[in-house]
């Protein structure tokens, strides 16, 4: 226990480089993917094409590899950034990539009689989608978006293997310092479990805060019914 009590600061440090890393990656890839089902459920096929052709590309490379890929590739072709924003763009180009198809698995599960209601009263595409259909997708998307937090925050130790000093690799460090590889390990999965449980439950709890609406819209609705039914 003395490689963690001497070495605290440290270690939050990773930490706190870890949960930086999850959220920026977490956001930029939710902005980036929601774009990307934008475009492939859109009535222009260049845009449908080149979303499906990043979904296809960045979901199949191995975050490690394009992690490397950034760091090391980049810098060739006159681009450097630091080692932590390379991991943040790696960490959302791979993300988007699964943001988009759950995004876009979550506008399917809308009926295509609301989206054609809402154009018939003037609404365009992107006003369809706006106040319609994503509001309605958002629902479904809650869980399959939990999924990918967590694989972010899982995809994150990664970035140890370009220089980012996150928690795994402050953990490595003082490990070949202390040689007490079962402690180092433990806390960063320690760490790492936390997050992901902790984002978990707050998808739970945005789940059932969006879920009685639903229940509560579709009981008016039989309520409603019951009362023509009995007037008639």
């Amino acid at each position: 226990m003395e490689a963690i009590s001497e070495n605290i600061p440290l270690l939050l440090e990773g930490i706190g480089t870890t949960i930086a890393l999850t959220i920026l990656g977490y956001l930029f890839a939710l902005i980036v993917g929601t774009a990307l089902a934008v475009c492939r459920v859109s009535p222009i096929p260049p845009l449908r094409w080149a979303a499906t052709l990043y979904v296809e590309i960045f979901r199949n490379i191995p975050v490690l590899s394009l992690l490397i890929l950034i760091a090391f590739g980049l810098p060739d072709v006159g681009l450097t950034l630091p080692y932590f924003w390379c991991g943040v763009l790696g960490l959302t180009l791979s993300s988007a990539a699964f943001v988009c198809e759950n995004v876009r698995s979550g506008i399917n599960t809308v009926p295509v009689g609301h989206a054609e209601a809402a154009r018939s009263i003037g609404l365009g595409f992107f006003g369809t989608l706006r106040f319609v259909v994503l509001p309605q997708a958002f629902r479904t998307m809650v869980q399959p978006l939990v999924n990918v937090f967590i694989g972010t925050v899982i995809g994150s130790a990664l970035c140890s293997a370009i220089a980012v000093s996150e928690i795994t690799w402050v953990t490595q460090s003082l490990n070949i310092q202390y040689a007490q590889a079962v402690v180092m390990f433990l806390v960063a999965g320690v760490v790492y479990l936390s997050m992901s449980l902790g984002g978990a439950f707050l998808g739970g709890a945005i789940e059932r805060a969006v879920a009685p609406s639903g229940r509560a819209s579709r009981a008016s609705r039989t309520e409603l019914n019951v009362q023509a039914g009995a007037q008639a």
